[in-house]
């Protein structure tokens, strides 16, 4: 017998009512997942119910095996044999395989990935007449992905409120839509996105299909529920058509995914779809402080649209959150490290530390700060600045100007920008680098003298690395550093680069960014600010990160990630920074339908990610377009009471209360600080 005294009574009731529909609202660090698989074991064990009939959907493959995982953990392997533990895809498939004939499909079709996809949308464009212009299929695929998502099809495109004919990308949208899915009906093949969309054609075109999973599946428990789309909704009541044995978990509060197609209608209006459902409230906080839960309670309390719940912890130790107000986006940065530092030096371990954000361009200062701290860190759902394509060039051709005999650099850059040189001339003067005993850039060099064809180029090139020695050896590494990219044109082929606008815009943001940075290096380090040095800060750096990667352990480092990429996780101290208007909220958000609740539902994720320790940041002023900006604290932290959270300007140390500790901060700290990083 399966034993629920160790759950809390509001979990023990959700894990007891079985029969009928379930909305089990499971607030932040509720203990959802334990409640969910005692649930299922209470189920098998208990009531005698079959496995077999039992159908648990989840978002993520992870979240399917943490939940099979536990239920054998519960109940042993072979009890819990024939339950279906499913993500809403893997199900899809499931059935699409036994029935897809039905809508004119050969059961072996072939699942194509994102580059089969490129293909096709690259060969529709191809044919597409009407304009010569240049599109980017990343952008075309994802317009036919939302299509599918919400249950439009090519036919039905044009007139719906998707499109636009005076949009030159519908256009070719309408087109590529129409050209995509014949060639995938050509080759009996489906995408991602067709998996939900075929199966909800499926079902309302054939019913008893619907009424057969329906009769197998007698029992069922969809997690996440407020991450549903329209299609997922469509499934659930398919799913659902013979009985109504139907219990969902999730917390409208952290419906943060409406750019994926979720939808909170689906759980704010689960009782008028199901009227006699249950609902049961977890209210019970295992995660955070109180202090931090009152802070949070506050925030989402604004949002009007959402199921009423107030959570509360018995956790009452940690500090009550603050807020600091920082002078700009690099005091802010040099602040948060500032304090991480401090924290390292207490010997904590940084895996518990994340630094949270809305946007990805809010990383490089702090990227720049915990590199010069040498403070390990990684980012969560992100790529590092410094592994980023045009970082990793620009950092070669830095090699190779301090040290033309590194080979490995100066083969990533030969080629770049274009200079005809292929892999076969390449693998052609590596064998003369081998036959002559000699180093690669020897050989450039000869042949610069002896190659009519590419001698122009290669000459170039070999100008290009001795000028840039001058200019580091007389200027400032950011001076050096701009007439770097000038004299290689970078910037005019990261332009030729990329179809998109907006990532051509992105990347050229990149190369600023990191001349930026070397600009903020120079100031640090002054006289000592070398290309040697700085390489070699750079470099030892990226050593330390890859022996981390390869230990294949819990890794003490700072988590780095966007509000998005945190829901889910926890950590013992959370710093929450860009905590401001047009960042928090978002400015394409503002504007928005719902767009401003959303946000909210954001921070408040954001704010129960902290178990012990929460702090907001914001600058008052930031650099944009390069003018600095005046910014204003988020709205969603304006008027609070000082005993939910309590502002501190950092600019002045006005959070110290007397001059006596002004200057012990600034010698005790300070100087350690700066010490350790001349060590």
């Amino acid at each position: 017998m399966i034993d629920l005294t160790g759950l809390n009574p509001q979990q023990r009731l959700a894990a007891e009512t079985i029969n009928g529909p379930v909305l089990i609202l499971a607030g932040a660090g509720s203990g959802k997942t334990r409640t969910v698989t005692f649930r299922i074991a209470h189920m098998i064990d208990n009531l005698r119910i079959s496995p077999k009939d039992i159908l648990a959907v989840s978002f993520t493959n992870k979240a399917s095996m943490e939940m099979h995982e536990r239920v054998s953990k519960l109940l042993g392997p072979k009890k819990k044999r024939g339950i279906t533990l499913s993500t809403f895809h893997s199900l899809g498939i499931r059935i699409l395989r036994e029935e897809i004939h039905k809508i004119g499909y050969n059961k072996d079709f072939t699942i194509y990935d994102t580059s089969d996809q490129m293909s096709i949308v690259r060969e529709g464009l191809k044919n597409f007449k009407a304009d010569k212009a240049s599109y980017d299929k990343k952008t075309i695929m994802a317009k036919i992905g939302t299509l599918k998502n919400n249950a439009i099809t090519a036919e039905e495109f044009a007139n719906t409120e998707y499109y636009d004919p005076e949009d030159p990308y519908d256009m070719a949208i309408e087109y590529v839509y129409h050209y995509y899915q014949d060639k995938l009906r050509f080759y009996n093949a489906v995408d991602f996105d067709d998996i939900l969309f075929l199966c909800a054609q499926l079902f309302e075109a054939h019913p008893e299909v619907a009424q057969k999973y329906s009769q197998k599946y007698k029992y069922i428990m969809i997690d996440e529920y407020q991450d549903t789309n329209g299609l997922q909704m469509e499934m659930v009541k398919a799913l659902t058509s013979a009985h109504q044995n139907i219990c969902v978990v999730g917390d409208d509060d952290q419906s943060i995914y409406a750019f994926r197609g979720a939808d909170i209608t689906n759980i704010l209006n689960f009782e008028k779809l199901y009227p006699t459902a249950k609902v049961i409230k977890l209210e019970q906080n295992y995660r955070s402080t109180s202090l931090i839960l009152d802070l949070a309670n506050v925030i989402i309390k604004e949002n009007k649209k959402r199921k009423d719940k107030t959570m509360f912890s018995e956790i009452d130790s940690g500090p009550r959150p603050v807020i600091w107000a920082c002078g700009n986006g690099d005091h802010e940065a040099q602040t948060v490290i500032d304090e991480i530092i401090r924290y390292q030096m207490e010997g904590k371990f940084l895996g518990e530390v994340a630094i949270l954000y809305r946007s990805n361009t809010q990383v490089p200062p702090f990227e720049d700060q915990l590199r010069l701290a040498q403070v390990p860190y990684t980012i969560i759902g992100g790529q590092k600045f410094y592994e980023k394509k045009e970082i990793k060039d620009l950092i070669a051709y830095l090699s190779v100007i301090n040290n033309p005999k590194d080979e490995l650099s100066l083969r990533r850059i030969l080629n770049i920008p274009h200079r005809g040189i292929g892999t076969k001339t390449l693998n052609t003067y590596l064998a003369q680098a081998k036959e002559e005993n000699c180093t690669l850039f020897d050989v450039i060099k000869k042949r610069a003298e002896e190659d009519s064809k590419r001698g122009h180029a290669l000459k170039e090139f070999t100008q290009i690395i001795y000028k840039c020695r001058d200019y580091f050896s007389t200027m400032r590494l950011d001076q050096g550093l701009a007439c770097l990219v000038e004299e290689t044109n970078y910037m005019d082929f990261v332009e030729k680069g990329y179809d998109s606008p907006k990532i051509v815009a992105r990347k050229k943001d990149d190369v600023k960014n990191f001349i930026f940075s070397a600009d903020k290096f120079n100031d640090r380090f002054e006289e000592e600010a070398t290309l040697s040095f700085w390489l070699e800060r750079l470099l030892l750096a990226d050593v330390q990160e890859k022996q981390n990667d390869e230990e294949g352990v819990l890794k003490n480092e700072v988590q780095m990630m966007t509000f998005h990429s945190s829901k889910g996780l926890e950590f013992d101290t959370v710093f929450m920074v860009g905590a401001e208007e047009e960042l928090l909220p978002h400015k394409n958000s503002i504007k928005e339908d719902d767009g401003i609740d959303e946000e909210r539902r954001l921070c408040y994720v954001g704010v129960t990610r902290a178990k012990r320790k929460l702090i907001l940041t914001y600058a008052k002023e930031r650099k944009l377009y390069g003018k600095e900006i005046r910014r204003f604290k988020s709205r969603f932290l304006v008027d609070l009471d000082s005993k939910y959270i309590k502002e501190q300007d950092r600019t002045n140390f006005g959070h110290l209360s007397s001059e006596e500790e002004v200057e012990e901060y600034k010698s005790s700290f300070f100087n350690d600080l700066l010490s350790s990083l001349d060590d």
